[in-house]
């Protein structure tokens, strides 16, 4: 799919979850559905199988997200699937959350850590990237346990690497 589908699908989604009031919580469970996707192989290849029936497949994001994600994020998931689109699924939910962000002069910052982080740990990195940075920031966190330990931002074009694999291989160098 090209840049422009995508920001299209990008601003109808967008625009949807705006129009319910919703773009908050689904801006969240979006993103949230889009890593799952890119880490799970079976999610992945059972969602973009084109043996498999569009109605199945939607089906299975009913079955996964009903109850447990907003009404409006659960028929945009579907509406991807139903139409085909749903191999760039992770791509057109990044601009959904650059553009909720952006409506709300936000920064997206996509942290990965090894373990989840407390409240209280997102709001100090949150306020450590927006003084290190000098832009205002919607964090986003990505459980990740190929980090170890220590946390990798990327925000926009910047990477701020603070794992603990990057420190041994800097203390490595210096050797």
């Amino acid at each position: 799919m090209n840049d422009q589908r995508i920001d299209g699908y990008a601003r109808a989604l967008f625009e949807i979850a705006r129009a319910e009031g919703t773009i908050d919580t689904v801006e969240d469970e979006l993103f949230r559905f889009a890593r799952a996707f890119e880490g799970n192989d079976a999610l992945r290849n059972a969602l973009t199988d084109e043996g498999i029936p569009a109605a199945r497949r939607q089906t299975i994001i009913e079955d996964l997200l009903g109850g447990k994600a907003n009404n409006t994020s659960a028929q945009l998931i579907s509406m991807l699937v139903g139409s085909g689109h749903v191999s760039e699924l992770p791509a057109i939910i990044d601009r959904v959350v650059a553009r909720a962000s952006g409506a709300k002069n936000l920064e997206v910052a996509e942290v990965r850590t090894a373990v989840a982080l407390t409240s209280d740990q997102e709001a100090r990195l949150a306020a450590a990237l927006t003084k290190a940075t000098g832009k205002s920031i919607n964090l986003k966190v990505v459980v990740d346990p190929s980090v170890i330990g220590g946390v990798v931002a990327t925000i926009g074009d910047t990477v701020i690497d603070g794992t603990v694999r990057s420190r041994i291989e800097q203390l490595k160098s210096r050797l």
